[in-house]
């Protein structure tokens, strides 16, 4: 299991000011958080409640339908491509870049064993989509599209291009470069895989974009370049089993929980860091951005009142982000909490060599880069709290497909929670969709042209 730290949240060390006297928090808040996670699970099979995400660990289906598919079209392409944006894109690239060996695109086929390489189109910049199709070979490449809805304009816009690329190099056969993550009954894109001919994999009712990584969305580009899919979900479904346990005391996600909402409503830290001390992890921090950022940040609760709440999340990585961004978390505003996220074991190891020995630096001959790394990271921790500033630790035993199931399923959980202490609703994005409308409109969608009327006219004032 993972490993939470809280000690550097504590009044103890912290002075009354900026730290919470756990033990006393925790008897205040067990009945409350109990009765949180006691709804989520009875919830979570109920539709419209969008807590199906509670049940990808044990979608032994879908991953069996994954891996057949990745097991047919082994050694037919040399590239993946995914097109999709924000949760279809992100935790992708996350678990990617944690689980693949670092630089793997650039790696030669035998040292990918054979894997094709993957690449993921999460923007439209017209620059990077045109640099990126004007390197791959499209007759050698596999597009798999992903949307929900099949009308988020980024991803059809992406797919589009695609399309008809492909078409235009490789005719009829275009369509077995095509596989299509979406609704299993509705929406744009399953409407043209039916007609089309695509293969399809679902995305399942009540589950949410960011909270998709464990569904087809993340598991068919895994399977495609060789990582263990079942390990992934052994982790997510032991810690699910871990934190259907109410008592606050016995469960991380509702320990973390519950000190990043007293942070914010009690001591004014409203700035939630993401900090791994590993770059394989970097992409965790912006994964983590979005499902905390859509998540929470609310303008009303349950009821209907206004409450304009949510704590901002800033995306990190150590020890790159020291020489960036520590001197402001430690001598500027006290209004943070910083998660760090660090690895006992490297899947390798890099000596410092034992030269220049009569200089300043002799000291780190003979010491790994291993080494150094974690001394930054609990140098970091132990400065901030010589500062007075919490922060909190998740430890990894090493960066595998089980333990980085159980990291994001973990926080997937933290989320949900902490969207209970707020009393929002953790599961919508309505501030997301205004923006989408007005884009619907800028573009000439039809059924949008009085919004494109009133907009027009706030856009020339």
């Amino acid at each position: 299991m993972l490993e939470f730290n809280c000690k550097n949240v504590s009044a103890e060390r912290l002075g009354e000011g900026n730290g919470l006297n756990l033990e006393d928090e925790f008897n205040k808040y067990n009945d409350k958080i109990a009765k949180i996670i006691s709804d989520l699970n009875s919830k979570k099979d109920k539709p419209g409640q969008w807590l199906q995400w509670m049940n990808l660990g044990y979608s032994e289906e879908t991953v069996w339908f994954v891996k057949e598919y990745a097991a047919m079209t082994q050694g037919r392409f040399e590239n993946i491509l995914v097109l999709g944006i924000g949760g279809s894109a992100l935790g992708g690239m996350a678990v990617c870049e944690a689980l693949l060996k670092p630089y793997w695109n650039l790696l030669s086929p035998e040292q990918r064993n054979n894997m094709p390489r993957i690449f993921f189109l999460d923007n439209i910049d017209p620059d990077q989509m045109n640099g990126l199709l004007n390197v791959l070979d499209l007759k050698k490449t596999l597009v798999n599209v992903i949307t929900k809805s099949g009308s988020t304009a980024e991803t059809m816009s992406q797919f589009m291009i695609l399309k008809n690329r492909l078409e235009e190099e490789l005719g009829d056969d275009y369509r077995k470069h095509i596989v299509a993550t979406t609704d299993q009954t509705t929406g744009i894109l399953r409407q043209i895989s039916n007609e089309e001919g695509y293969k399809t994999f679902v995305i399942p009712d009540d589950v949410g974009g960011r909270f998709s990584v464990f569904s087809a969305v993340g598991l068919l580009p895994f399977a495609l370049v060789g990582i263990d899919i079942e390990d992934l979900m052994q982790g997510v479904k032991d810690m699910d089993l871990a934190l259907k346990n109410t008592d606050i005391r016995h469960n991380i996600a509702a320990q973390n929980a519950l000190i990043h909402y007293l942070m914010d409503t009690q001591k004014g830290k409203n700035l939630a860091v993401m900090m791994p001390y590993s770059s394989r992890l970097k992409y965790v921090s912006d994964w983590f951005v979005q499902i905390w950022a859509e998540s929470l940040g609310k303008n009303k609760n349950l009821d209907g009142e206004p409450v304009c709440v949510g704590p901002t999340p800033i995306k990190a990585v150590g020890a790159t982000d020291q020489h960036s961004q520590i001197q402001l978390y430690n001598e500027g505003p006290n209004n943070k909490l910083i998660t760090f996220i660090r690895v006992k074991e490297f899947d390798s190891a890099l000596e410092i060599p034992k030269i220049f020995e009569y200089t300043g630096i002799g000291y780190l001959g003979g010491k790994t880069i291993n080494e150094l790394l974690n001394a930054e990271a609990d140098a970091t921790r132990v400065t901030l709290v010589d500062y007075q500033r919490p922060n909190v630790t998740i430890t990894l035993d090493n960066i595998s497909p089980y333990n980085i199931g159980q990291l994001l399923y973990m926080l997937e959980v933290q989320t949900a929670i902490t969207g209970a202490l707020y009393h929002i609703n953790a599961f919508d994005q309505p501030g997301v969709e205004q923006a989408k409308n007005y884009t619907y409109a800028l573009m000439g969608r039809a059924g949008y042209e009085e919004s494109a009327a009133v907009l027009q006219k706030k856009l020339s004032m």
